[in-house]
């Protein structure tokens, strides 16, 4: 048996514009940082004749046309190790909540599918292919970013060009500023677990149509992106801070179905708590609340106290990796 560990992750700045709809036409930039949250994958063979497949349900099949699972369907066409197979998923936060579990989900299928046929595959092409599969295959209306963190880990600048290509590069900021965003930045589960398919479908088709005002709002949350980078390699967590509010405010004017009341609230309470920005991480609608405190003791209590889970980590700097190997 061999056990793959793959990272959830935050998204920093500039996310939305890593959707094929608009990176095609337009290129995208995003800043995500990898989290010490993550996805288990343990695949084995076995001596059984079918597929046994484990995770929120579990699936016995002997042929993996038959395999009801989309990702792991077809990830096991790509890479069909035989129906003498085993495969079990465990996450440490559940699906729906914005941290990217899909695109990790698939990141560490692979990597274990590429481990169990002791084959090497590059950090580029795992994110590659587990785009592929989502995008490609599947249909999916997601952008590339959360595969792409998953795969490197780290806190990492992601240019998607219109060409397909991607570069990646560290995100150049120093040892004290990283020890420093890890204490002020809190995160806390608002209570709400959502598909992101809907909020993303519905920016998809607007970029599609050329719709002004989503290219506008795309354009803009790229412009914050790279002025995130630029507060953020200086070491100002304060502008950083700031650009999380502004980041925030012209997010939710994608969709309606963006914020609602709760987490109006919730972000309201915060600000007036110290928070010096913030702003839900993933598509939207609900999931995380990711926040910068200016007095994190004091802001943790307020969120608390007002029923809100908080969720501690510090950032992953491993991305996908192998940790057993039977």
């Amino acid at each position: 048996m061999l056990i793959t560990r793959t990272p959830l992750r935050i998204s920093i700045g500039g996310g939305g514009t890593d959707l094929p709809s608009y990176y095609r036409e337009r290129s995208g930039f995003v800043i995500s940082a990898a989290i010490d949250k993550y996805v288990y994958i343990a695949a084995s063979k076995t001596f059984e004749s079918e597929y046994l497949l484990k995770y929120s349900k579990i699936e016995r099949v002997d042929r993996v046309s038959s395999i009801r699972h989309p990702i792991l369907r077809e990830a096991l066409r790509m890479h069909d190790p035989g129906p003498n197979f085993e495969l079990v998923s465990i996450a440490d936060i559940p699906a729906g909540t914005g941290l990217g579990s899909s695109g990790t989900f698939t990141v560490g299928v692979l990597r274990a599918l590429y481990a169990l046929k002791r084959e090497h595959v590059t950090t580029q092409a795992l994110a590659d292919e587990a785009c592929h599969i989502e995008i490609d295959l599947l249909g999916s209306p997601v952008g590339k970013q959360d595969q792409y963190i998953a795969a490197f880990g780290g806190l990492t600048v992601f240019e998607f060009n219109s060409d397909e290509s991607v570069r990646v590069s560290p995100l150049a900021i120093s040892g004290s500023a990283l020890h420093e965003l890890e204490e002020r930045l809190l995160l806390f589960f608002t209570g709400f677990s959502r598909s992101a398919s809907s909020i993303l479908g519905d920016q998809d088709k607007k970029t599609k149509e050329n719709d002004k005002g989503m290219l506008a709002n795309l354009d803009s949350i790229k412009q914050m992106g790279r002025e995130i980078q630029s507060k953020l390699e200086r070491g100002d967590i304060e502008a950083f801070g700031r650009l999380m509010h502004e980041h925030w405010e012209t997010k939710r004017q994608r969709s309606t179905g963006m914020s609602n009341a709760a987490i109006d609230m919730w972000y309201s309470l915060a600000r007036d708590n110290g928070a010096i920005g913030g702003k839900l991480v993933g598509a939207g609608a609900g999931g995380f609340l990711l926040l910068l405190a200016d007095d994190p003791a004091r802001l943790r209590t307020a969120m608390t106290d007002a029923g809100l889970q908080e969720v501690r980590f510090n950032f992953d700097l491993d991305g996908s990796t192998v940790l057993t190997r039977g």
